[in-house]
């Protein structure tokens, strides 16, 4: 006995074409938005605004601006402590960021968070 299954839920070729079209469009729109990801530039500040940084998508520090009142000659660890606070808050808004527009993307296709 054959099994009967209902008209469109079958894996037919006209289903199956249409599957992989949107496989390859989820595929190319995944591609264009993480080299768009990677060609934003985040701004983030640290220790009161004594320290900002930017920082690309692509989780490059490109530019790096201290207070001059900050720097102690008798204290580098707390410039170091600083420095490191800007650059992890940086690294989390990118991460943050691409996650978010990520998943967006995946629910736009319906696929399940977590596996883009």
């Amino acid at each position: 006995m054959k099994a009967r299954i209902p008209k469109g839920m079958g894996g037919g070729p006209q289903n199956m074409n249409a599957m992989m079209r949107q496989v390859q469009q989820f595929q190319e729109e995944r591609e264009a938005l993480a080299a768009e990801l990677e060609e934003r530039e985040y701004e983030v500040t640290a220790g009161g605004g004594a320290v900002s940084l930017k920082i690309s998508g692509a989780r490059r520090v490109t530019d790096i601006k201290i207070d001059p009142e900050i720097i102690d000659p008798d204290d580098p660890e707390t410039l170091q402590d600083i420095l490191i606070a800007a650059i992890n808050e940086g690294i989390g808004r990118v991460e943050d960021d691409a996650a978010r527009e990520m998943s967006a993307l995946a629910q736009k296709y319906g696929i399940p968070e977590g596996a883009v």
